[in-house]
């Protein structure tokens, strides 16, 4: 979404931003859009209705602004992000180290839960919801470890498709008032208490935390490379974010007509989207219920095995540059293929896979599940803000920094996310922790 539009430097020829191109922003939407985006949109269609619809267009609007700025830096400097944040200072080193292997250790399980309920649900006999949660996990593995971009990327748009299918088929089938959606592109709050903050919350709850930082290592993984690739990637960006706003207006739609004019309850977290599954063979019958449970399916295990993937990519990264200081200060390239076929790569793969397992079968501890919603919160903040200072600053080429679209942008973003994390911070009990 910048409005940065200086002639092309001496790294490319253009591209004509063509359909036929687009690829990286599939995937990125398909890993951000995970079942807890859907669930959260879903209930807020169940308490208001139509009313925060706007919201949710803005969610998209500001991570366009996010992983364009992402995607931006890639192919403009020829440096990946981690070369950014590690020109800044040390301290960004040490918050990703500390990020990525308790994030990855708890978003492990959770990704292998949320993917196993699905299953469990439509063969409830075949074997337990852990051993389902096992199966997808090294499912994910196996297929990440011996398949490159290419092939990741095709996969993916095939589980996009099924998402889209069945998430537009549902918005459908409930007969969406269309009248009450368009008035609920008008910016209003409900009038009940902490409105604000679920508002907020919502707009940052659309479409990725830390795959939108992953954009730009897939883009690069796609092979684009320098800014002949800008036109592109901007269009192909725009298309991630249309798709993440179908996913989510649908399921707002389903929320407010199927659950806020019944007055239905559902549980937050995953779980809410297997009651859904109860209500809507209730409503429509099992062959709706189960074509519900197999999107369900989809969207979840796209958030695995693109987090396998992307975040795998980001931790190669991360180690090459410890590994070879000259080559981050002299921003030598790093091919997409050989950070696939890396150490680093595939043994942030087994960390994401068999170290959560025993978070499986013994519950999450405590005060790491604390540590991790920290962190989380941490993190959108942290690439929000960077972003602006890597994209204001001479480590980027003038005619690609920022703009006063992108600034603006970001700079809600930044804000926006800065609010949400202390508001997870205060919400944490720190009491307990103790």
């Amino acid at each position: 979404m910048a409005d940065a539009t200086g002639t092309l430097g001496n790294t490319g020829t253009p591209r004509k931003s063509s359909w036929r191109y687009i690829g990286p922003g599939i995937v990125v939407a398909a890993t951000g859009v995970g079942a807890g985006d859907l669930v959260a949109t879903l209930i807020a269609g169940a308490n208001f209705g139509y009313t925060l619809l706007w919201a949710a267009v803005i969610g998209c609007l500001v991570k366009i602004s996010l992983a364009e700025a992402a995607g931006r830096w890639h192919l403009s400097t020829g440096r990946t992000l981690f070369d950014g944040w590690a020109s800044l200072g040390r301290w960004t080193t040490w918050f990703f180290a500390f990020y990525v292997v308790v994030w990855g250790f708890v978003y492990g399980a959770a990704a292998m839960s949320s993917s196993a309920l699905p299953l469990q649900a439509l063969f409830p006999d075949v074997m337990d919801l852990k051993w389902w949660g096992v199966a997808c996990a090294v499912a994910g593995l196996v297929f990440v470890w011996f398949n490159k971009y290419a092939v990741f990327e095709k996969v993916m748009t095939v589980l996009v498709g099924v998402m889209f299918v069945v998430t537009v088929y549902l918005a459908v089938r409930v007969t969406p008032n269309l009248g009450d959606a368009f008035a609920g592109l008008l910016p209003v709050l409900p009038d009940e208490k902490d409105s604000i903050l679920n508002t907020l919350g919502l707009i940052g709850g659309v479409g990725g935390t830390i795959t939108l930082a992953a954009y730009g290592y897939w883009v690069n993984a796609k092979g684009w490379t320098d800014t002949g690739w800008m036109k592109v990637m901007r269009l192909d960006n725009r298309v991630a974010y249309l798709t993440t706003g179908v996913f989510v207006v649908a399921m707002l739609f389903v929320g407010a007509e199927l659950l806020h004019s019944a007055n239905i309850a559902i549980a937050s977290g995953d779980k809410g989207l297997v009651q859904l599954s109860d209500i809507l063979e209730d409503r429509y019958g099992t062959a709706t219920a189960k074509f519900f449970l197999i999107g369900f399916f989809a969207t979840s295990f796209t958030s695995l095995i693109g987090v396998w993937h992307g975040v795998s990519l980001m931790f190669a990264d991360f180690v090459a540059r410890l590994r070879a200081g000259t080559a981050a200060a002299t921003g030598e390239k790093i091919a997409a293929g050989e950070r696939e076929r890396s150490w680093p790569f595939r043994l942030y793969l087994l960390w994401l896979t068999f170290p959560p397992i025993v978070l499986l079968f013994q519950g999450q501890p405590f005060r790491l599940v604390i540590i991790y919603g920290v962190l989380g919160a941490a993190f959108m903040p942290f690439l929000a803000l960077t972003l602006v200072w890597l994209l204001n600053s001479d480590r980027t080429p003038a005619e690609w920094r920022n703009g006063w679209l992108s600034n603006g942008m970001l700079g809600i973003a930044g804000l926006l996310f800065l609010v949400l994390c202390v508001k997870q911070i205060w919400d944490q009990p720190w009491s307990e922790f103790f």
